[in-house]
């Protein structure tokens, strides 16, 4: 199986990308016979993977082609398979005469029997491969083929997808309908949106079961291909990752400030300022209210502690021209004083993250965070705050316009965390995270995350890469903390994942 080793791997083609991608290869001479025939020869590798030798498979193969060009990828399964012993069920929806180009091709090398589409014999099945449609479906699936879908998801046999489950949106991770509900999927080249987004990642059988292959396009097309969309990865933003030389000092890797908390909630200001400092910060300062300045500083031995009366106590903190990044948000205390702190702070040439009690705090206020002066600006909603900041938006539909279109709007970088924490900034450029495990779904990590991007920021690293690497961070910090893992976790496991 020849597996993708592109520098640009991290990068999501829509439906329309992944045609254009194909149109290239074949205008530079690549024949598109020649293309589906290295797909189906992969897509057979893979499913040997899974299913092992033809004894030990303990079953057919079937496999359920649709009209188009993943169906003549079916053929070529099919062929490959048949030919190394597997016994091997070839259902078509249309009459192989119907099928056009390529797949027609493919289609006239089969030299097995072609079935008639139906769902007899999925309780024999060792792998029911799905090749109806792939990235070509654009509504919903009825009929005939929907009680196939619902019988091949109902049985016991492992579901191999090629390219994309079938009912899948490619571009959104939706299910259209029925959508068949994959173990694993062989996609060609890259990844696509659907096949990182929830559900469409767990639908396709979840990240280490999504296989990118090469197929044959020439390095020289693949090389020169662009999206703005893209899985986070650090091949997405390892260049811009602030790494200390010799000759680094405190000063030189930047100073950051945090808005201390009020009670109940001390915690979350103490968790952001931790972890600035672990992600390479070289100063924190975690300014408290009187009221609350003593518990702060008696908690805290590696942040610097400043007390302060009012906003314009604040803002003279803020001052300090050492400060290059402020996080207002995690304990801050809901409220006009809170806004009021917001608008200041992003009067002054600070980088400012927002998150948390700020966020709820501007809630049918957005115009102030468009006003805002500060040359950059990060919001890190959940899902419950987004829905409150940008009730127009309808991001169940599709999140990642969802986000595009609240950075445009506001011209800040928005993170919109949740399962599939989506990433993205005013000019469009977008990513997905895929690391994070469900575990980290308790109180107190948000605030770890909103620390280490505005940490990074600090660094000089620009906003969206910052946010990209602080959610891929805070990701990897939960998969080595483990199950039943509590936010402090984070804070010694976030050395140990540092690239």
């Amino acid at each position: 199986m020849a597996v993708n080793a592109k520098k640009n791997t991290h990068l999501l083609l829509s439906a329309q990308q992944s045609r254009d991608l194909d149109a290239a290869a074949i205008k530079s001479g690549v024949s598109g016979n020649s293309l589906m025939e290295t797909a189906g020869h992969a897509v057979a590798d893979v499913i040997t993977d899974y299913i092992g030798t033809p004894l030990e498979a303990g079953g057919t193969v079937i496999i359920l082609c649709g009209p188009g060009n993943n169906g003549g990828d079916g053929f070529v399964v099919a062929r490959h398979l048949d030919e190394w012993g597997y016994p091997v069920s070839l259902r078509c929806s249309v009459l192989p005469s119907k099928l056009k180009g390529d797949a027609k091709t493919a289609a006239s090398k089969w030299r097995g029997a072609v079935e008639p589409m139906s769902s007899s014999g999925f309780e024999d099945a060792a792998v029911i491969v799905d090749c109806l449609f792939g990235t070509g479906i654009n509504k919903p699936i009825e009929g005939e083929l929907a009680d196939i879908i619902n019988a091949a998801n109902r049985s016991e046999a492992f579901i191999l997808a090629v390219d994309m489950p079938s009912g899948l949106c490619t571009d959104t991770g939706r299910p259209l309908g029925v959508c068949i509900e994959a173990g694993a999927t062989v996609t060609f080249n890259f990844k696509k949106p659907g096949h990182a987004i929830v559900p469409g990642r767990y639908l396709c059988g979840g990240n280490s079961n999504i296989h990118t292959v090469d197929i044959g396009v020439p390095d020289k097309i693949l090389s020169t291909v662009t999206s703005s969309e893209s899985e986070n990865l650090p091949t997405l933003w390892g260049s811009d990752f602030p790494f200390s030389g010799p000759q680094t000092h405190k000063y030189g890797r930047g100073h950051m400030l945090v808005l201390g908390g009020k009670e109940p909630t001390l915690g979350a200001s103490r968790l952001a300022s931790l972890a600035g400092l672990r992600v390479g910060a070289g100063l924190v300062t975690l300014a408290a209210p009187s009221e609350t300045y003593p518990v702060q500083a008696s908690a805290l031995m590696d942040i610097m502690v400043r007390r302060f009366d009012s906003a314009f106590g604040f803002i003279g903190i803020v001052n300090d021209p050492r400060i290059k990044a402020v996080l207002v948000g995690p304990g801050a205390g809901r409220g006009e004083k809170t806004v009021e702190l917001v608008k200041q702070v992003g009067g002054k040439n600070k980088a400012l993250v927002l998150d948390a009690d700020a966020l709820a705090s501007l809630v049918g206020r957005s115009d102030i965070i468009t006003e805002l002066k500060s040359p950059e600006v990060v919001l890190t909603p959940h899902e419950g705050e987004f829905s409150k900041l940008f009730p127009d938006l309808p991001y169940s539909e599709d999140r990642v316009a969802a986000v595009r279109a609240a950075a445009k709007r506001t011209n800040t970088v928005v993170v919109l965390k949740g399962v599939s924490t989506i990433v993205a900034c005013p000019d469009g450029r977008a990513c997905i995270a895929t690391n994070a495990p469900s575990w980290l779904s308790v109180g107190g990590t948000g605030d770890v995350l909103s620390g280490l991007i505005c940490g990074l920021i600090t660094q000089g690293m620009p906003s969206f890469e910052a946010a990209s690497a602080g959610v891929w961070l805070h990701g990897e910090a939960g998969l080595v903390a483990g199950r039943g893992l509590i936010a402090s976790d984070l804070l010694d496991v976030i050395p140990r994942v540092l690239p």
